[in-house]
């Protein structure tokens, strides 16, 4: 049987290099981003999430810590978050009868208001869904925060608020990315509920 200690402490070394370089390269976007999303919810609008793959689940996972809560110790209200990519049947009608590249977008037109924020997910920067999502954001007047990786690719210049991964990874973006979601999500509860206790 192999032995695979040196890989494991390998990826592990690699995984806290990145975040190492984050603190420096991404810290200042992180505040911003925390803080755009809790002026958002303050004011009542929601926020929209969408990704591909791993991408999908970080954003269902962050939208969880919003609905839910992240600190354990906080009982607070829940805040609306809404995953754009849990719905099958609206993703396969979607796929079926305008192609893959609108099953964000045309959600967006139906549940974006104006005030609401996006957050787009793609660790490449170039996934064409999530492009026409920020497109649409635009439009509607909605807010937008993108989560990318490696160079930033065609999504770099699209958002309000922009979170780029220092690595071309996927796997480590991906990993720089729900450290952030939580980062957020933990700014979000000190702005709006620091005084209820807990955090």
């Amino acid at each position: 049987m192999a032995n695979y200690v040196d890989f494991i402490q390998n990826q592990l070394k690699e995984s806290a290099a990145v975040k190492t370089a984050m603190t420096d390269l991404c810290s200042g976007d992180i505040e911003r981003a925390g803080l755009l999303c809790a002026g958002v919810l303050g004011k009542g609008s929601k926020l929209l999430l969408c990704g591909n793959g791993g991408s999908a689940a970080d954003a269902q996972h962050i939208a969880t810590e919003l609905v839910v809560r992240l600190s354990a110790k906080l009982n607070r209200k829940a805040l609306p978050a809404l995953v754009l990519s849990a719905n099958t049947s609206t993703l396969t009608a979607c796929a079926n009868d305008y192609g893959f590249e609108k099953i964000f977008s045309r959600q967006v037109e139906a549940f974006g208001q104006p005030g609401d924020l996006l957050i787009g997910i793609s660790t490449s920067g170039n996934s064409e869904n999530v492009i026409q999502a920020l497109k649409t954001a635009k439009i509607l007047d909605l807010r937008s925060i993108c989560f990318l990786g490696g160079n930033g690719g065609t999504l770099s210049d699209m958002g309000e608020v922009t979170i780029t991964i220092p690595h071309s990874d996927t796997g480590r973006i991906q990993e720089g990315h729900i450290t952030v979601g939580h980062i957020i999500c933990g700014i979000i509860e000190r702005e709006l509920f620091q005084d209820s206790g807990g955090v």
